[in-house]
């Protein structure tokens, strides 16, 4: 199958940490590897990390290299540790306390936020594991909430918990998550996702760490709540990335106004040029199933209308019974799916710098002669992602770095497809060596056009814009 506009990230877990596995989620389109830091210890991460470096160094796939994302587990609220399962019916009267010396068991559910009684009311909602346990807060006092059952089911130890509509006064750093970032900083990872984040100051602490340590490290910012979806506009301007993370944003928000959520932070990336993920059950059947529902598939299609530059699977691939065939099945959607045109939101990017002027006058250049693709040359990243920022209706980029971070980087960017050259100081010997580099990747039988954009040969972003022919 061959390479797609649309970028495909894979959590890692137990269903598909070893390397042969890791070897076949490659092979079948896995361009992002995720490291999931509310469950991976660091050495789970260093195994993961140390198998997808040997993959890179293969570099076999036409689908190119493998990124590495560490996600943090942020401020997260979870419930206690508890022996056994509790099985709590609907209607039921259960306390909700921030005591440390509860019997969970016996008397009430223990919740690990000091903050819990002051920030919440009677008739506030709560909602634990995912929003599959409800509950409605009916009293309180300085240590506990008497609550009734809304939904009821089954409550295991260190449950997910959210107060939809409540400002979690927690750091959006925790210590967990500075040790995590200093792991991902001391081997090298592409990306970092910093979850729940709430305004650009987050972004911004985050990225002070990052330049202290000399790291070429990306952002990711996860929209998980109504104060993050409030600031979109502030937070997509500072972050590289914004990821669209559903399972959290589903219950912090209306649920039924996500699909339109969704949609204005897609708006958001487009208009201020930053790439962009959407996560979170889209595939959730094929954890089970070998084939996902028409529901799924559709889902997927739109976030690829909405010009999605990846999607994320979760418990797809990290404990799911069918990983391979779930990347695959993405790749499949979104070769058809590419076929159309996105739903536009690139018309309103806010970029009118000359860089980005000449990207879109590539991207128009290429259309009018018809050409077979268009090649950017890039040391940081940056042409490359002006370029993907106009994307060019069913038109391949081909971008040569002679950096090996913005190379792995390059595998999250939508549209791009990325080649490391060691060398790329002389213009004529580069522009042969890729010439020679796309007529044997794409099995030429004829000569090939492309439009070749640069930004390395002078101190400015852009300094070259050509067409150009192979021989065959």
């Amino acid at each position: 199958m061959k390479a797609t506009k649309t970028k495909v990230i894979a959590t890692i877990g137990p269903s598909t940490n070893k390397y042969d596995v890791l070897k076949d989620l490659h092979s079948a389109g896995m361009n992002v590897a995720r490291i999931n830091m509310s469950h991976a210890s660091h050495a789970d991460a260093i195994n993961i990390i140390q198998s997808i470096n040997k993959i890179n160094k293969q570099q076999s796939s036409v689908y190119g290299p493998i990124g590495i994302l560490l996600d943090t587990q942020g401020p997260e609220i979870r419930t206690g540790i508890s022996k056994s399962d509790i099985n709590l019916q609907t209607g039921d009267i259960v306390n909700l306390t921030i005591r440390d010396d509860v019997d969970v068991e016996t008397s009430s559910i223990k919740i690990n936020y000091k903050g819990l009684i002051n920030s919440v009311n009677k008739g506030s909602k709560i909602s634990i594991d995912n929003g599959l346990l409800n509950f409605k807060v009916l009293t309180k006092d300085n240590q506990s909430l008497r609550c009734k059952v809304l939904d009821g089911g089954t409550l295991g130890s260190k449950r997910h918990v959210n107060l939809p509509g409540v400002r979690v006064d927690l750091p959006s750093i925790t210590k967990k998550d500075r040790k995590d970032i200093n792991f991902a900083i001391k081997h090298k990872v592409s990306f970092i996702a910093l979850s729940f984040v709430r305004s650009a100051k987050d972004i911004f602490t985050l990225r002070s760490i990052l330049k202290r340590n000399k790291s070429p490290i990306k952002i990711i910012a996860k929209i998980e709540n109504q104060e993050g979806l409030d600031n979109i506009h502030e937070i997509t301007q500072a972050a590289d990335i914004v990821m669209v993370a559903r399972g959290d944003l589903g219950i912090e928000t209306n649920l039924a106004d996500l699909p339109n959520i969704q949609r204005r932070i897609m708006y958001a990336s487009a208009k201020w040029g930053t790439r962009s993920i959407v996560a979170t059950h889209l595939l959730e059947s094929m954890i089970n199933n070998p084939t996902p529902t028409r529901a799924e598939v559709t889902d997927v299609a739109n976030a690829i209308y909405e010009g999605a530059d990846a999607v994320m699977l979760s418990g797809e691939t990290s404990v799911g019974k069918y990983p391979i065939q779930c990347i695959k099945m993405l790749k499949q959607i979104a070769l058809k799916t590419e076929q159309f045109r996105t739903l536009g939101y690139e018309k309103f990017l806010r970029d009118s710098s000359d860089w980005q002027n000449i990207a879109e006058g590539a991207r128009d250049l290429a259309k009018r002669v018809s050409a077979d693709g268009i090649i950017v040359i890039t040391r940081s990243g940056e042409t490359a992602n002006v370029i993907s920022n106009t994307k060019p209706f069913r038109m391949p980029i081909y971008s040569f770095t002679n950096n090996l971070n913005t190379f792995y980087q390059l595998s999250l960017y939508g549209g791009i497809n990325p080649y490391f050259l060691k060398s790329i100081t002389n213009q004529s010997t580069t522009i042969s060596k890729i010439k020679s580099i796309l007529a044997s990747s794409m099995n030429a039988k004829r000569s090939l056009k492309f439009v070749l954009i640069a930004g390395v040969y002078s101190a400015s972003h852009t300094d070259s814009i050509q067409i150009i022919n192979t021989n065959v």
